[in-house]
C-alpha cells in the first residue's frame, strides 16, 4: 500500500468537485483515516446519512483491492456532528472479482471518550469490468421533464423546499450541495396538502455540476426529503440501517430518483429507491428502515 498522501495531495488526485473534498480522507497509517465532516452536508445539525456513507464508502475503495461498491450496508449507532472524525477500516476477504470490508466512523464526546456513529460492511468490485447484458422488468420513474419540476429556489415564500428537511425547523446546509427538482405529484406535503401516498420522484445532481459516479450514487439515494412528509408526518426522519446496491457506473447527466414506502408500523417505515441514468439504466437500489415522529 503505498504511504499516505497529506490531505492537500488527497485531494487532488480526487478533483475539486465539492463532494469530493467534503469527502476526502487522509490515510493516517494503513486501515486508518482522519476526516473532518463538513457542516455543508447537515440537515438541521446532524450530518446527512447518504454523505457519511459516501465517506466509509471513499475510506473502503481506498483499502480494498477493487474500486467500486456494489453493496454497502450501514448502521446508524448515534447521530454524527459536523467535525473531526476518524474512520477505521478492515479487509475481510478478498477474491478474484470482490473484496469484502468493514469499516467504522468514530468521533469524541465532550468527556474525550470514543463514540462509534456507524458501523459499514460491505463488497467492492469493478463495475467497469461486468458484462452489458440486462434482463429486468423495472422501467425508469414517470417524472416529468427537469424544466417542470422544482426546488428549494423555485419555492414561494410560504413553502419550503430543503432536501431531506422541510418540514423541519432549522436549516438545511445540504440544499445548497445538490441541484434537486423534485416531481409535482410528489410535493403535496410543500403545499400543506400530503397526498398519502408515501413517495417522492426527483431529479438529482450536485450543483457545481459534477457527474455522478458510484460514490455519488450513496449520497443519491438518501437525498430526498423523507416519504413521511407525503404521508403527512412531520418532523426528522432518522436512518436505522441503510442498504445500497450499485449496479452499474452512470452515465453522465442528471439522475432520476424514485423513493416509496409501503408500511409504516411502531413508528419506524421503509424506503425502497432507484436511481436512473441519462441512458435510462438503473444504476442504484437501495433499502432503509427509518424512524418517524407519530403524533
Amino acid at each position: 500500500m503505498p504511504e499516505a498522501a497529506s490531505a492537500p495531495a488527497v485531494r487532488a488526485l480526487i478533483g475539486d468537485s465539492e463532494f469530493d473534498r467534503d469527502t476526502a480522507v487522509t490515510r493516517r497509517e494503513p486501515g486508518v483515516y482522519d476526516i473532518d465532516l463538513s457542516a455543508g452536508w447537515t440537515i438541521i445539525s446532524a450530518v446527512n446519512g447518504g454523505y457519511l456513507l459516501a465517506v466509509l464508502g471513499r475510506a473502503l475503495a481506498d483499502s480494498l483491492p477493487h474500486p467500486d461498491p456494489f453493496t454497502i450496508s450501514a448502521h446508524y449507532l448515534t447521530a454524527s456532528q459536523p467535525g473531526p472524525a476518524v474512520v477505521r477500516t478492515e479487509t475481510v476477504r478478498t477474491g478474484r472479482t470482490l473484496s469484502t470490508g468493514q469499516a467504522s466512523l468514530f468521533q469524541y464526546d465532550d468527556e474525550g471518550n470514543e463514540v462509534e456513529r456507524i458501523r459499514v460492511l460491505a463488497s467492492y468490485g469493478d463495475l467497469g469490468a461486468l458484462p452489458d447484458d440486462v434482463r429486468t422488468t423495472a422501467t425508469p420513474p414517470p417524472i416529468p421533464p427537469l424544466e417542470q419540476c422544482f426546488g428549494p429556489e423555485d419555492a414561494a415564500a410560504d413553502v419550503r423546499l430543503p432536501s431531506g428537511g422541510a418540514p423541519v425547523d432549522g436549516s438545511s446546509a445540504i440544499t445548497e450541495r445538490l441541484m434537486l427538482k423534485l416531481d409535482p405529484a410528489t410535493l403535496g406535503w410543500a403545499l400543506g396538502a400530503p397526498s398519502g401516498k408515501g413517495e417522492m420522484r426527483a431529479w438529482f445532481g450536485l450543483a457545481d455540476g459534477r457527474d455522478a459516479d458510484p460514490l455519488s450514487l450513496l449520497l443519491a439515494v438518501d437525498a430526498l426529503p423523507p416519504t413521511a412528509f407525503e404521508l403527512g408526518l412531520k418532523g426528522w426522519v432518522p436512518t436505522v440501517e441503510l442498504t445500497v446496491h450499485v449496479r452499474h457506473r452512470p452515465a453522465p447527466g442528471p439522475l432520476r430518483v424514485a423513493v416509496t414506502t409501503r408500511n409504516l408500523a411502531g413508528g419506524f417505515l421503509e424506503e425502497d429507491a432507484e436511481v436512473w441514468d441519462s441512458a435510462d439504466r438503473l444504476v442504484a437500489q437501495s433499502r432503509q428502515l427509518a424512524r418517524v415522529r407519530l403524533g
